[in-house]
Order: C-alpha cells, then sequence, then structure tokens
C-alpha cells in the first residue's frame, strides 16, 4: 500500500490560484501582509479541503524564526558530559514550547546555511563551542569553578593524592580543538602542583597500534607511574594495551578515566573516572539562546568515581 503523500504549502497554493509566499502569509496571519479577505478565505479553504498541516513554516513567517534550536555537536564529542547535557538543553526547550534539532557530525558551513534556509532556527548552538573557539575559561561553568580546567584539574588532583607524580596524559589519535585545550589545560594544573610537565602521547583504536605506542612510550618514559585518559574510551585502550603487555593495572601502571561512561564500569580492572553531570549546562544555553533568566541555575559539580584502577 502506498502512504497518501503530504500535502505541502504549494498545493494549498495551487488549488487557490495564489503564489506559495502569499498562501504562505495567509496561513501564518502575517499581519505585516495586505492580502484581500477575498484571497484570505480562498487559501484558507483550500487548506481545509486538502487536510493541510502546517509544518512550522507559518509560524517562523510570522515570528521572524521558527521554534526550533538547532545544537551542531560533532563526533569526536561523545561521552556522559555530550548525553546529558543534550538531555538538558532538549527538556528546557520543550518546556518553553521549542523543540531540539541535533546535526551530529562535522560543522560544514553550507550545512548550516542549508538549516538558516530551510526552516529559519531561533538558534544554532555548536556544542563545547567556548574551547572551539579558544575562550574555554568562559564556559558555563565558568573554567575553574565547574567547567573543563576544573574536571581536569580533578583527574590530575586524584592521581596525586594516590602518590604519583609522573603522570602521562593519553589522548585519541585524532585531535581537535578540544584535545589542545586539553594538553594545556593538564599542564597548567601540574604547573600549579609542582608536577612535571605531564608527557603526551596518542593511542590509535586498533588493539595491536594501541600496544605498540604503549610498549614505545613506557620505554620512552619509564618514571611514568600512571596514565590520565581524554575520556573513557582512551582509557579502555590503555587499560587493553597494558593487559596485552603484561603490565599489571594499578600496581605498576595507574589508569584514570574521564566523563564516566557505562563500560568503564564493566571491565576488570573497573575504571576510575571524573563524572561531570551537564544537565544544568544544556539547561543554561537553552535559556541563554531564548533569551530567559538563568538565575535559578546551578551546574553540580563534578566528582570522581572511585573504581579499581588507580
Amino acid at each position: 500500500m502506498v502512504a497518501a503523500r503530504r500535502v505541502t504549502l504549494n498545493d494549498v497554493a495551487a488549488a487557490s490560484g495564489v503564489s506559495r509566499s502569499t498562501a504562505g502569509f495567509v496561513l501564518a496571519n502575517n499581519p505585516n501582509q495586505t492580502i484581500s479577505e477575498a484571497t484570505r478565505n480562498r487559501v484558507s479553504a483550500a487548506a481545509r479541503r486538502l487536510g493541510y498541516v502546517p509544518n512550522g513554516v507559518a509560524r517562523a513567517l510570522r515570528e521572524g524564526s521558527s521554534r526550533v534550536v538547532v545544537l551542531e555537536i560533532d563526533w569526536a564529542y561523545d561521552g556522559n558530559y555530550a548525553s546529558s547535557y543534550v538531555r538538558g538543553l532538549d527538556a528546557e526547550l520543550a518546556a518553553n514550547g521549542h523543540e531540539l534539532l541535533v546535526r551530529h557530525g562535522p560543522r560544514r558551513q553550507q550545512a548550516t546555511e542549508r538549516i538558516l534556509n530551510a526552516i529559519a532556527p531561533r538558534a544554532i548552538l555548536r556544542f563545547a563551542e567556548p574551547y572551539i573557539t579558544g575562550h574555554e575559561l568562559e564556559d558555563g561553568g565558568g573554567g575553574w569553578r565547574d567547567g573543563l580546567a576544573a574536571h581536569v584539574a580533578l583527574q590530575v588532583g586524584h592521581l596525586v593524592q594516590h602518590g604519583h607524580t609522573q603522570i602521562a596524559l593519553a589522548l585519541p589519535a585524532v585531535h581537535s580543538s578540544l584535545t589542545d585545550v586539553r594538553r594545556r589545560l593538564t599542564l597548567q594544573c601540574a604547573q600549579s602542583l609542582g608536577l612535571p610537565a605531564p608527557a603526551c602521547f596518542d593511542l590509535p583504536s586498533p588493539p595491536a597500534e594501541g600496544a605498540a605506542e604503549v610498549e614505545r612510550f613506557r620505554r620512552e618514559h619509564p618514571s611514568v607511574t600512571a596514565i590520565a585518559a581524554f575520556t573513557d574510551d582512551v582509557a579502555l585502550r590503555a587499560l587493553a594495551a597494558l593487559r596485552h603487555l603484561g603490565v599489571s593495572v594499578p600496581a605498576d601502571m595507574a589508569v584514570m578515566g574521564y566523563d564516566d561512561n557505562e563500560a568503564g564500569a564493566l571491565v576488570s580492572p573497573a575504571l576510575t573516572s571524573v563524572h561531570i553531570d551537564a544537565e544544568v549546562h544544556g539547561r543554561l544555553a537553552a535559556r541563554n539562546a531564548l533569551g530567559l533568566a538563568t538565575g535559578d541555575l546551578s551546574p553540580k559539580p563534578g566528582h570522581v568515581i572511585e573504581r579499581e584502577s588507580v
């Protein structure tokens, strides 16, 4: 059975003998357009007869934008922070009569322009924009108060509390602006604690390549006793590589994740990680996009989930 084709604004315009824009203005009840009563009645009657259901264009024409907020988020951003941020953003927008549209993938200017032309969104947000643009201390949590800087300090500080002073930062093989920020903040945190500058290395995902890279790194940096990973996924690669090399965790090398995804609790040894609930950050972003007050919202502080790998 072939599904019935959706009635479009073009159909209404053709049935009533007017242009598409005129039909749109009538159905949007646009007060800035002078359209005769007879034409308005003809368009409205055609819409009722055809069963036309507005798809947001009418409201966009009336208000100057649709009730849609677009979030552009790169593939590189995954984990608990991203999911809780999106959850808060979506809930706050819905509570204020708006909907969230997520575009997941690398940012492309042409794609952004097509979105603007197609649905006239109320706003287009870029996930982690303060870090992308070099304003990382202006994030929703205020950087060192409850932003990325504070969460990096949690990770490094926890390793120091367990007696580790020679720490390495394991990064994904594919870098982004966020990896550069993370490296810089880790270095600043180490300096503030009087530690040597952390050595950095990239950890590829194929197990054999990961094991070879960890083996090379340990050979060149024998004094390192702890790995602070960029994410839990990178930490899990480190655990697999160390297990392949016969290195005991945490006795011979501690490994600490970041962002606490579910898999970290399921491996052996279970992964110690930094947990960040970003729901309020998402709600703050929603209210800022809609021009609403934010004084009653306060982000929850990040905290360490202590397990077995440190």
